[in-house]
């Protein structure tokens, strides 16, 4: 299938590793010419490199922190100016820490906004007069599965997702008519290096704990990034034109799943009869 990205010119902020570097690499692999930025100069590189042993467009890699508004503004027309135009704008990383919603501070949530929220907001209306004037964009915000389901230990992840949403929703309704289409995407349980992380500090043979962590889904593992990047490349491309303003579940099913109860699923179906 032609996605229709030849050419076209991408930003992919958090894109020296996981969600976002996978993503970048799909969109090297269409054609894109496609710029990513992140704070860690040494992963920024290491990603670089990956990507133009893929890449059929160019390459360009920017050490940025996008909590920095004026840095994160500047780099975006930077990219416009050196590639030539900007057609799509892909905001992955930033998660915050994992708690009930009693257990924070006020201050906690100013600084979860500050992470998710924010930077993306910025980064998109610092990418708006360069889409509009492309008269053709492609806007991505990479969330996670709490932005469409309720999971209290993840208080500040939803309510911040939960937000990012409402911005894209009430975003795609400004722009459809300029050629822009806005979605999220709201991934499951991944294999990004935070995730092999958390299964080390569960002590044990670290691809059990993995395993255990993906079981609860209809497909009964974790995703791979390569496989959420595949619908992150399809929406920013030609063929999803009509696609904008929607949140889109890529979590094997875990969502319908139901939740994890051993009792329950263990039982003969007679037993509560």
């Amino acid at each position: 299938m032609d996605l229709g990205l030849d050419g076209k010119v991408a930003l992919v902020a958090g894109g020296s590793s996981g969600l976002g570097l996978a993503t970048a690499a799909e969109l090297a692999k269409e054609g894109a010419h496609v710029a990513i930025g992140a704070r860690d100069k040494e992963r920024l590189e290491a990603a670089r490199d990956e990507l133009e042993r893929v890449a059929r467009g160019r390459v360009h890699a920017t050490g940025v922190d996008v909590t920095d508004r004026q840095a994160a503004r500047r780099w975006v027309d930077e990219v416009a100016a050196e590639l030539g135009a900007l057609h799509i704008v892909l905001v992955s990383g930033g998660s915050p820490p994992i708690g009930p919603a009693s257990g924070f501070e006020v201050e906690d949530y100013q600084a979860a906004v500050d992470t998710v929220l924010m930077p993306a907001v910025n980064l998109t209306l610092a990418a708006l007069p360069h889409l509009r004037a492309a008269g053709w964009g492609r806007l991505l915000y990479v969330a996670s599965e709490t932005a469409s389901v309720p999971i209290p230990p993840l208080a500040l992840s939803g309510v911040t997702r939960a937000a990012l949403v409402r911005f894209a929703q009430a975003l795609a309704v400004d722009v459809g008519h300029d050629g822009i289409t806005v979605n999220v995407l709201a991934p499951g349980h991944t294999r990004t290096p935070p995730m092999e992380r958390a299964a080390a500090r569960l002590g044990g043979d670290l691809e059990e704990q993995l395993a255990r962590m993906g079981h609860h889904s209809a497909i009964g593992r974790l995703a791979t990034p390569e496989e959420i990047a595949a619908v992150a490349a399809f929406l920013a491309s030609e063929r999803a034109s009509f696609v904008t303003g929607a949140v889109h579940a890529i979590d094997g099913g875990a969502s319908i799943a139901g939740p994890d109860l051993p009792h329950l699923t263990g039982a003969r179906k007679d037993t509560y009869t």
